[in-house]
């Protein structure tokens, strides 16, 4: 019983915190103004708050532009967790549009909708990314093209490394950094979340998006660490194979070395001053 009024308060809560910023942003997003790209941060922060998910990051994020995101994939919850600590847009899947409550979100956000198999318009989209990097946001790419267990990183997926590519001749350097980030789903409740625990953070799409939601309300007290790595700079001489092959080594020792505890434990909560500032280029 207390765990369903806990679930009506939180969904009740956010229903107001998204009805007072919604407007806000439609309106920035229409106009092109910049708090289009910073408002989407504080709804994920009271969103993270209300569902229970602690985030700790390790690492910084790189202040160069333009700066591609690469980041293994577990659940839609990484969207919530990478939005409440940068101010990013996503790579998605056209299909996420329909999707019930994220869509909405998805599209409010400004995310960059791809029709995979569909080869007639990859060029558009890879340009539409490209695009998007040189006028200074930073995009977030999930290259294993699906979510996982949260036990491995999955093999990624080079084809949408072009987008970095399509953004060098409007880098005023002439480069495109890449920088490969390690989402860990770590505890719950406290305590150690182990190998045959995970899969209630990670979701692999068996499971319908809504009661999976529910579950996570129910559930709450999800630790998740945000490792941030090394970028690699991407020019007009880098291999996009060899460049993506360096990104999954990077992400998949971040990950093993967070879930099995070797990792440095420092680490700075999701409102720390230090990611706030989001360097680089913009445009209003």
């Amino acid at each position: 019983m207390i765990n369903w009024l806990r679930v009506a308060l939180c969904v009740m809560l956010l229903i107001l915190v998204s009805l007072a910023l919604m407007p806000i942003q439609i309106i920035c997003l229409w106009l092109d103004l910049r708090p289009r790209r910073w408002l989407p941060r504080y709804w994920h922060r009271v969103a993270c708050l209300l569902l229970g998910i602690r985030v700790c990051v390790h690492g910084e994020l790189d202040h160069r532009r333009p700066l591609l995101l690469s980041a293994n994939h577990v659940s839609w919850k990484d969207i919530l967790v990478l939005s409440s600590v940068a101010d990013v847009v996503f790579v998605a899947k056209s299909d996420v549009k329909s999707w019930p409550i994220f869509g909405v979100l998805a599209r409010l956000q400004a995310s960059i909708f791809v029709e995979r198999g569909q080869k007639r318009t990859t060029g558009q989209q890879v340009n539409e990314i490209g695009r998007r990097l040189a006028d200074g946001e930073i995009v977030v790419l999930f290259p294993e093209g699906t979510t996982s267990d949260g036990n491995r990183l999955l093999d990624i997926k080079t084809s949408l490394f072009g987008a970095a590519a399509s953004a060098i001749p409007q880098s005023p350097t002439g480069v495109v950094h890449v920088q490969p980030l390690a989402i860990s789903y770590t505890g719950i409740h406290g305590m150690p979340m182990g190998r045959y625990y995970r899969p209630i953070a990670a979701w692999p799409g068996d499971i319908g998006l809504l009661p999976h939601l529910i579950g996570v309300l129910r559930e709450g007290a999800l630790d998740v660490d945000v490792d941030f790595g090394e970028a690699v700079d991407y020019d007009r001489q880098s291999n996009r194979k060899e460049v993506s092959r360096t990104i999954e080594q990077r992400i998949r020792k971040m990950l093993s070395d967070r879930l099995r505890g070797r990792a440095a434990t420092g680490g700075t909560s999701a409102a720390a001053p230090a990611l706030l500032s989001q360097k680089g280029p913009q445009r209003t």
